[in-house]
């Protein structure tokens, strides 16, 4: 990525390997105390990544895998830049362990943009975690970028869903504190959740989705990156490479 500069200084942080030093880190994430960042009150300059693996899976995930992560950088809803990296998962999906599976190869894609994005949008948890650091907040640490997690459903926290309007907010709760936000995109299309990641409130991270999910359900950083991650899966598979 080009254009790094001082605010963005990246944390000397390495992918763990083991389950053991993975926990470890995330206990440290969890309780580490970063100042808020705040958006600027003008168009981001955004990444979404997403990752697929192999067609025909069974079960949620295995070990050895072939896997392509995309990175979308969009702003005002214009496609920027992308980067796009290959790799095989190294161990099996585990609830809470995601960082093992997809991290370095998340980063790579990310790293493939011409230029440094202001936020990062991930396909992961947050603060909504065993630990208090899911694969969005651990990402955005690992690059020193705040970061937001959407996903389809809570992990671990609790509460009840949003109206139906667009723009609809619910507050979801784990031990006590609100960890992340259903959010409805969309009216008539069902909610995403929106996960406080690294240096982003829950409020934020609600807002950041709604405002960066003007037509779809999905916000299209995230559209953008799928959209990438599973065209490059399909030309490998066209070539005859592992598909």
């Amino acid at each position: 990525m080009e254009g790094d500069g001082e605010e963005g200084r990246e944390p000397a942080l390495l992918w763990p390997t083991t389950v053991e030093e993975l926990v470890i880190l995330q206990e440290s994430l969890g309780q580490a105390e970063e100042e808020m960042w705040k958006p600027p009150a003008r168009p981001l300059l955004v990444a979404g990544c997403f990752l697929c693996f192999s067609r025909g899976r069974r079960g949620p995930g295995h070990a050895g895998e072939a896997g392509w992560a995309a990175a979308a950088l969009v702003q005002s809803g214009r496609l920027l830049g992308a980067g796009v990296a290959r790799g095989v998962a190294s161990v099996p999906y585990e609830p809470g362990l995601l960082a093992l599976r997809e991290g370095s190869l998340l980063e790579e894609a990310i790293r493939r943009l011409p230029d440094r994005p202001e936020l990062l949008l991930v396909d992961a948890t947050g603060r909504d975690h065993p630990r208090g650091a899911g694969l969005a907040l651990h990402l955005g640490a690992k690059l020193g970028l705040p970061s937001v997690g959407v996903t389809r459903n809570p992990l671990l926290a609790c509460g009840r869903p949003p109206g139906e309007p667009r723009g609809s907010l619910s507050a979801l709760w784990l031990g006590g504190s609100v960890v992340a936000y259903w959010v409805r995109t969309q009216e008539g299309k069902a909610p995403l959740v929106a996960h406080a990641g690294w240096r982003t409130e829950p409020e934020a991270a609600a807002e950041l989705l709604l405002a960066l999910s003007p037509r779809y359900r999905t916000p299209e950083p995230l559209r953008q990156a799928r959209r990438l991650a599973r065209e490059a899966r399909a030309l490998e598979g066209s070539r005859g490479g592992r598909d």
